[in-house]
């Protein structure tokens, strides 16, 4: 919630000023603090009080607003470790004098919270604002913890649901206080009525604003004011005294006063001037509010208003205050009472009272509450008057709901603690008003206590006089039962049976009183539903009636192969192969018209088979994609008969196999770009189409053509790019790289390119200059050099034409170390986590110490 927010960062704001104030100020880094930043020691506490007589003026003031009683700070002492008679000498109000300063508040407060006297929470209300951010903070403060109040409530009400289902009460929500809604959805302010209009009863009195009209014989109107003395002023007729008049005896003054200066104002038919008089303003009272309500305060309210408006200004009773003794007071006298039930049950404004400046409306704490669940009309919590009674508080809730048990009601009564005594487990009881009390047909008139839980039960799910029908009927369902029931009228009642109704039988089953079903049964005489056996029919039997539609198994064909939608088709009597293949919407484009395979579940399947198959013919006529005029639309393909294949039937689980045309392809395109004469893309014309055959339709390369950083990259299957020799292609036709084409494949011949890209783990990654007869190391080194993290077993070569030449390391030999060629790319790997570098270098070092002692040891043998 915002205020919350708001409140949480003023809190922070004010700790972070207090902690800067303790390192600034000398007077406060004088607390003498224990090691560690513990809190002081009695003997360095006495020492501060001693010293410090300013200091104690400030605590004794800080702790009588925190409302410590004297045993609380005695007991707070004792629980710290000091002796509980530390204070006592402080505590009667004679020592310490002097004027405190706000300095002095903050440090005063600081050493009883060192003192562990007040919380952190007790210290923020005890310093007073000394500015306008600490006023801002403090009403803050205020707001959150009138919030926190407010969520406390509801969780108080929550915890006594929840209380109540672990007591098996029926609790479908969390209650709440009844009424507490309607005055906390209402606005928090109310704005004076000030504009009318007023009852006859309403008493004019100073702030009041009249009007007069005089029509007939006059023509005039006069805005008058009620002054401060309770007056108002008429032209031409005087000063009149009108306060705490109503409009009634106003209205008689007028009479009087205006037919001195007006002949035609008086009473009667013969009246030649009439007037009229109206409260065009009214004026507003303040008033004050408190005692167990939202908002505290005082408010400025309509004087014609009264209790209630006051109440919806505030906010209306905490679900602490009392909704059945809303006090009126004035001049310290208690004038009316409120009953908000009367408002809330009934709409009734139950006081006439009319509110003056001053009164105040006081909202005691509430007397007995009691909680209502279960099915009434408004489950809550209800508070109760002196000897109201088990039938008021239903009466409040509602009444009974439709669904309730009428003639049990039963309570949850926390027992007082004198007749409870200390026996263990005897705090709570149970009351049931059972039916002999509610014989006369009216609720009893139970006593309550305060806490008691009051539960109105619902009525047996249990449902009886019906049947049950299910099955082949047009109405399946629970029909009403009535004695005598037959089996024909259950049927009747369930809309009758349907056409394929099966006629063997029909069951019935039956519920015995011990829980147990029996079954019967009948058949039907005809598909009219006419049972051969009309069973009588007792409460909750239930009917099944069978349909033979449930009992057939699924036909189907399948129909597969060179068509748009294959799969599996449910079978019709008299379905052929054409409707077949309407079915999976047409032929495919590749369709071979000439004949398709049926295979068929075999007759006799003693020897093992399986399925027979047979080929049936087809014609063009089969071709369902044309034009208007009757032209074919698709792809060409062989010649097919024009028309005269016969309708071939099917039979039940068919596989209907649509053959595809042999050698069927649509148009194979590759594409070739860079330095050819004619880059593009081209269509193969034939199966068989190579390399150099492409090149050759491309015109051959260009002069800046660098045959030997060809890329070419086959997308069939994700193969990805094909290292070529195209120099070999270009010499010798029958070179191996002279690869037949695939369709999608890409090919792309760039320019010279004098340079050797170096990448990954080497100093300075970068392009080196081409050089003839240089390695993979020459380049490295042009590169930096190998960092420490380099993977120098697994370094290797990208060629221009895209082959991977890979260093291979050799124990004793020389390094198989791969040439790069211009556009060549060399890729030098990061050792992965934890790989320990090569020790290929330290092997060889250490082998060729022990070869050079040998060949000494030698040496020295001969001679």
């Amino acid at each position: 919630m915002p205020i919350i927010e708001m409140a949480g960062r003023y809190v922070r704001r004010a700790v972070l000023a207090a902690g800067l104030v303790l390192l600034a100020r000398p007077a406060a880094a004088q607390i003498p603090l224990g090691t560690g930043g513990t809190a002081p020691t009695p003997d360095q506490a006495r020492q501060l009080l001693q010293s410090r007589p300013d200091l104690v003026a400030q605590l004794q003031a800080r702790i009588g607003a925190s409302g410590l009683t004297p045993d609380q700070i005695h007991d707070r002492l004792r629980s710290l470790g000091y002796p509980e008679d530390l204070l006592d000498p402080y505590m009667s109000g004679t020592a310490g004098t002097g004027t405190a300063t706000a300095g002095d508040s903050e440090r005063a407060v600081t050493a009883a919270r060192q003192l562990g006297l007040i919380s952190q929470e007790d210290s923020i209300g005890a310093v007073g604002p000394s500015s306008q951010t600490d006023l801002q903070s403090l009403e803050l403060h205020r707001a959150l913890r009138r919030e926190a109040a407010e969520q406390a409530d509801s969780l108080r009400i929550l915890r006594d649901s929840l209380r109540a289902d672990s007591l098996g009460l029926p609790y479908e929500r969390p209650l709440r206080l009844f009424g507490l809604a309607t005055f906390s959805n209402a606005p928090t302010t109310l704005q004076a009525n000030q504009t009318g209009p007023v009852d006859e009863n309403y008493r004019l009195g100073p702030g009041d604003r009249l009007a007069l009209i005089l029509t007939g014989e006059v023509e005039q109107a006069y805005p008058l004011d009620v002054t401060r003395d309770g007056f108002i002023l008429i032209p031409q007729v005087g000063q009149l005294f009108v306060s705490n008049l109503t409009l009634g005896q106003l209205e008689d003054l007028l009479y009087a006063r205006l037919g001195r200066a007006y002949s035609g104002v008086r009473r009667g038919p013969n009246a030649r001037t009439h007037f009229e008089v109206t409260v065009t303003r009214i004026r507003t009272l303040q008033v004050y509010v408190t005692g167990e309500v939202q908002q505290p305060g005082a408010y400025q309210v309509s004087a014609a208003g009264t209790v209630l408006n006051a109440i919806y200004a505030a906010g209306g009773p905490t679900t602490q205050g009392d909704f059945r003794q809303v006090q009126l007071r004035r001049g310290g006298k208690l004038v009316d009472s409120l009953d908000l039930y009367d408002y809330l049950l009934r709409g009734v404004n139950s006081t006439e009272q009319r509110l003056q400046s001053g009164d105040v409306i006081f909202v005691p704490v509430h007397g007995t509450e009691v909680k209502v669940a279960g099915r009434v009309v408004r489950p809550a919590i209800y508070q109760l008057k002196p000897n109201e009674t088990l039938r008021d508080v239903l009466q409040d809730a509602g009444g009974f709901a439709a669904s309730a048990v009428r003639q049990r009601v039963q309570i949850h009564r926390i027992v007082p603690p004198d007749p409870r005594g200390g026996e263990e487990g005897a705090g709570r009881i149970v009351i049931d008003v059972g039916a002999d009390q509610f014989a006369a047909g009216t609720v009893p008139a139970v006593p309550l206590t305060a806490g008691d839980s009051i539960v109105v039960f619902r009525v047996a799910d249990v449902v009886r006089s019906f049947v049950r029908v299910e099955g082949n009927v047009w109405a399946p369902g629970v029909v009403g039962f009535q004695s005598g029931m037959k089996l024909s009228d259950a049927v009747r009642l369930a809309g009758g049976v349907r056409p394929d109704v099966y006629l063997g039988q029909v069951l019935i089953t039956r519920l015995r009183n011990d829980s147990t079903r029996v079954q019967l049964r009948s058949t039907f005489a005809d598909t009219t539903g006419r049972p051969t056996d009309d069973i009588t029919l007792q409460d909750r039997d239930e009917v099944r009636v069978f349909s033979r539609t449930a009992f057939r198994t699924d036909r189907w064909v399948v129909i597969t192969g060179a068509v748009r939608g294959p799969g599996r088709i449910p079978y019709r009597e008299g379905m052929t192969v054409r409707d077949a293949v309407l079915l999976a919407n047409g032929l495919a484009q590749d369709a071979y018209l000439k004949e398709a395979e049926i295979a068929r579940v075999p007759e006799d399947r003693s020897h093992g088979e399986v399925a027979q198959t047979i080929r049936v013919p087809l014609d063009s006529t089969y071709l369902f994609s044309r034009g208007h005029p009757g032209e074919y639309m698709g792809p060409p393909g062989p010649p097919a008969p024009a028309s005269g294949s016969p309708e071939v039937p099917l039979q039940p689980y068919d596989n209907v196999l649509i053959l595809r045309q042999p050698e069927y392809e649509l148009v194979r395109t590759v594409k070739i770009l860079g330095q050819v004469k004619y880059p593009g893309p081209y269509a193969l014309r034939t199966k068989t189409d190579r390399l150099a055959d492409l090149i050759q339709r491309a015109g051959g390369l260009t002069r800046e053509a660098y045959p030997g950083g060809i890329e070419f990259v086959r997308t069939r299957d994700s193969t990805g790019r094909v290292g070529i020799d195209l120099p070999a292609v270009l010499k010798d036709a029958h070179d191996r790289d002279n690869v037949i084409l695939a369709a999608g494949d890409s090919i792309y011949i760039p320019e010279f390119n004098p340079v050797v890209d170096v990448r990954g783990a080497v100093n300075a990654p970068g392009a080196v200059a081409y050089v003839p007869g240089k390695n993979l190391d020459f380049y490295v080194r042009g590169a930096g050099g190998y960092t420490q993290k380099s993977d120098r077993e697994h370094t290797f070569v990208t060629q221009p034409d895209g082959r991977k030449e890979a260093v291979q390391r050799r124990f004793l030999l020389a390094d198989g170390t791969p040439h790069p060629r211009p556009g060549a790319v060399v890729t030098v790997p990061q050792r992965e986590g934890n790989q320990p570098p090569s020790q290929l270098p330290t092997i060889l070092g250490v082998a060729a110490q022990v070869l050079a002692s040998l060949v000494t040891l030698i040496v020295v043998a001969k001679r």
